[in-house]
C-alpha cells in the first residue's frame, strides 16, 4: 500500500480508514499465497473419480458428510449421524475446487494489490481448465452432489458445494479489464457460469435448495449473487435482493439476532458463524446506491448490523457461548469471519476489526475451511 501523508489521513473519511488497515492486514498474507499459487498446475474434476459416482469423467461429485455405512446391514443404504462426518467419504473434486478458489483469490488479490499481470496470466491458466478446456472442464451443474450410497445419487443439499467458485467469480470480475485476459477468454468463463446459473434457476434440485429454510437457503442465494454480479443478470440479482429482505431476515433471524434454526442444530456456534457470513455477503454483493441491505431492517427490527451485534462477543470471547458446544470441530472456531470486516467498514466499528485482525487468517482445518467460502476479503472491498 502506498503510504498516505498526514493531511491525507485527515481528510479520509473514517470507514475508509478502516478499509485502508484492513488492506494493510492482508499484503504480506496475499503476497505470499499468490507466490504458492504460481506455483500450482490445475487440478479440476477429470483428475479424481469415485467409483460410487453416477455421473461421468466431468461431473463433479460428493458424498453427504454425515451419512454412514449400517454397521446392521454392511453394504447396505448409510445411515445418518448428525454433525459426525464420515472421513472415507469421496472428497477429491470439493478439495480440488476448494484449492481452486484459493488459488484464483490469492491471484485476483495480488492483481487487485500490484497491478502485476503475471497473476492474470496464471489465473487463466486455472480458469480455461476448469470452464472452457474440453478435456478438463466441469459441466456446469451439480446433479451427483452430496450423495448417498444406496439413497440418492444426488442431492439438491449438495448445492453448497460450489459456494467455493464465488471467490473465483469474483476474481474474474477483478482480473478482466487487465490487458492479458482475453475476450475470448472472458466470454467463455461467464458462459459457464451463465449455463450453471439457468441450471441452478431451473432443476427441481435446485429449486429444493432454493427453498431450504436455514444456510443452505442462505448459500443458494449467496452463490446465485455471486454469479449473477458475474453476468450481469440483473433478474436475478433483483431476486437475491428479494429473498434477502422477505426470507431469510425474517424467516432466519429472532428479533434479538441469533439464528434459531442453526443453534439448534449440533453444531450451533459453527452454522452461527457461517450463515452470519452468508447474509453478510448478501449485503456486500447487492447493496446499490438505491437499495442499501447494510441499512435494510425488517418492521420489527432485524438487521445484518443485529446479527453481527449478537454474534460478536461470542467470537471476541467463545467461553460466552449461550448454547451447547459444537459436537465437532468447537475447539477451531472462530477464525477471520468475514462479516468482521466487512461490518467493520461498513459501519466503522474499530474493535470489530481489532478483532478480525487477531484471529487466524489461513486456517488448515479442512473442515473450517470448507465452511469459510470467502478467504480473500480483499478482492471484495471496494
Amino acid at each position: 500500500m502506498l503510504l498516505f501523508t498526514a493531511t491525507q489521513a485527515a481528510a479520509t473519511p473514517p470507514a475508509r480508514k478502516l478499509q485502508q488497515e484492513a488492506t494493510r492486514t492482508l499484503r504480506a498474507y496475499v503476497l505470499k499465497e499468490a507466490a504458492w499459487a504460481l506455483q500450482q498446475a490445475p487440478v479440476t474434476v477429470t483428475a479424481s473419480t469415485s467409483p460410487r459416482s453416477a455421473g461421468g469423467p466431468h461431473d463433479f461429485f460428493s458424498e453427504g458428510d454425515y451419512w454412514w455405512p449400517d454397521p446392521q446391514n454392511p453394504g447396505g443404504p448409510y445411515i445418518q449421524k448428525d454433525g459426525l462426518t464420515n472421513p472415507d467419504n469421496f472428497t477429491a473434486h470439493r478439495l480440488a475446487m476448494i484449492r481452486f478458489s484459493r488459488v484464483v483469490g490469492a491471484l485476483a488479490s495480488a492483481y487487485k494489490l500490484t497491478g502485476d499481470e503475471k497473476y492474470v496470466r496464471h489465473a487463466l491458466v486455472h480458469l480455461r481448465a476448469w470452464f472452457t478446456d474440453a478435456q478438463t472442464l466441469m459441466n456446469p451443474s451439480l446433479l451427483y452432489a452430496q450423495a448417498i450410497s444406496g439413497r440418492f445419487t444426488g442431492r439438491g443439499i449438495g448445492i453448497i458445494d460450489t459456494i467455493q467458485l464465488m471467490e473465483v467469480a469474483q476474481g474474474v470480475l477483478v482480473m478482466q479489464a487487465a490487458k492479458g485476459f482475453g475476450k475470448n477468454d472472458l466470454a467463455g468463463i461467464k458462459n459457464w457460469f451463465g449455463q450453471y446459473l439457468t441450471w441452478l434457476t431451473t432443476h427441481p434440485n435446485a429449486r429444493e435448495e432454493m427453498n431450504a429454510a436455514n444456510n443452505h437457503g442462505t448459500c443458494w442465494t449467496m452463490q446465485v449473487a455471486a454469479f449473477a454480479r458475474l453476468t450481469a443478470n440483473q433478474e436475478l440479482l433483483a431476486l437475491c435482493r428479494t429473498r434477502y429482505k422477505t426470507v431469510h431476515l425474517p424467516t432466519q433471524m429472532a428479533p434479538d439476532g441469533s439464528f434459531p434454526l442453526e443453534t439448534k442444530r449440533t453444531k450451533p456456534y459453527g452454522y452461527s458463524l457461517f450463515n452470519l457470513d452468508a447474509l453478510t455477503m448478501l449485503c456486500q454483493m447487492l447493496t446499490t446506491p438505491t437499495d442499501n441491505l447494510w441499512a435494510y431492517h425488517t418492521p420489527d427490527g432485524r438487521s445484518i448490523r443485529k446479527g453481527i451485534e449478537f454474534l460478536y462477543p461470542y467470537v471476541a470471547d467463545k467461553t460466552t457461548w449461550p448454547f451447547p458446544k459444537d459436537v465437532m470441530y468447537w475447539e477451531n472456531w472462530p477464525v477471520a469471519q468475514p462479516f468482521l470486516v466487512f461490518g467493520a467498514v461498513q459501519f466503522n466499528n474499530a474493535a470489530w476489526l481489532a478483532t478480525w485482525q487477531r484471529l487466524e487468517h489461513a486456517p488448515q482445518v479442512p473442515e473450517v475451511v470448507r465452511n469459510l467460502p470467502v478467504r480473500n476479503p480483499l478482492i471484495w472491498l471496494d
